[in-house]
């Protein structure tokens, strides 16, 4: 016998009684659930208000005034769109650096990622101590951007360096690479590549998803290695080319530790490596220009934001996917 009351009372089946399940009792479980969900958001909700959305706005407002660092709030002045037309009509300082910049990219970035991606093919064999190398090749990407590591690349370059002392074995009279005019971006670009490692992860990763499928028909159709890495391996990794070549770009433009050591924070020499967040740094921090310089910030992050959206709207014409999509 069973019986049967209404919702908001007992139900009665086959001898047993139990509670109707009541809506309230879910809600108040969700309710908790988002709310320790917050609590345990809230320590990066706070760093990303307090490090990043503040200052970011803050700097904007800065942008449109005169604001030193030195002067007190009461009378910074509001000078609306002028830091903005002195930095394209009247620096020529802007200009330099912006070349400067973009020479270090579009040289270093291209080269870093050629040899990322020989180095992956080259790991990519099941061959005794490939784990080691792998690992000997990643370890410069960790020390990143540190000061010891340019420091000691600056001793390397100099007259006096180990990289000198190399040519001499073969008869060749080195220079001060470091403080050559004509040299000492090149320096900084070597730096830059020789810290392949990060993408050369990333290759490696791609070229494991690659099926060996792919390589066993284009060999049975007579395609020899070049043939299969141009109709095989750069298609199938072309997703893995544009993430790293994104990434890498976007890091380029932000290179700022090495050019600062070599050149002890004045972009020489002659202004060689002057890169743009290097000259940032001077106007806010040296010259005390703290309105400009954050105007030279926002005219950055539109830049890279504009590089950005070019990359993604040309990438549909040469990334191709797995499942045909591009």
């Amino acid at each position: 016998m069973a019986l049967t009351t209404t919702p908001d009372r007992t139900r009665r089946d086959s001898g047993s009684v139990r509670p109707a399940s009541s809506g309230g009792g879910t809600g108040r479980i969700r309710h908790s659930e988002g709310l320790a969900g917050y609590v345990f958001l809230s320590p990066w909700l706070i760093g990303l208000m307090a490090i990043t959305a503040i200052p970011m706005l803050l700097s904007l407002y800065l942008s449109f005034t005169n604001y030193d660092i030195l002067t007190p709030w009461s009378e910074v002045q509001w000078v609306g769109f002028e830091n903005y037309r002195r930095m394209f009509a009247d620096d020529p300082s802007f200009w330099h650096a912006v070349q400067v910049t973009l020479k270090f990219a579009l040289i270093a970035v291209p080269l870093k990622l050629a040899a990322a991606l020989g180095v992956a093919l080259l790991l990519n064999k099941a061959w005794r101590g490939v784990g080691l190398f792998r690992g000997l090749f990643y370890l410069p990407s960790l020390l990143g951007g540190s000061v010891a590591l340019a420091i000691v690349w600056v001793n390397m370059f100099n007259r006096d360096g180990a990289f000198n002392s190399f040519l001499g074995l073969f008869g060749i009279t080195g220079k001060p690479w470091v403080n050559d005019p004509d040299w000492a971006l090149e320096t900084l670009m070597v730096l830059a590549i020789w810290q392949f490692g990060a993408p050369m992860v990333i290759f490696l990763a791609g070229l494991k998803q690659v099926p060996t499928e792919l390589y066993e028909a284009a060999s049975v159709d007579g395609a020899g290695r070049f043939r299969q890495f141009r109709a095989v391996t750069l298609p199938m990794l072309s997703p893995v080319i544009f993430f790293n070549l994104v990434l890498e770009t976007i890091n380029g433009f932000q290179g700022f530790t090495a050019a600062f050591v070599l050149s002890n924070g004045t972009g020489g020499p002659v202004d060689s490596t002057l890169m743009y967040t290097l000259n940032l740094y001077i106007k806010g921090f040296t010259d005390l220009e703290m309105g400009y310089a954050s105007a030279m910030a926002w005219v950055f992050l539109l830049a890279i934001a504009l590089i950005t959206v070019v990359f993604f709207s040309t990438g549909r014409f040469w990334v191709h996917y797995s499942d045909g999509e591009k």
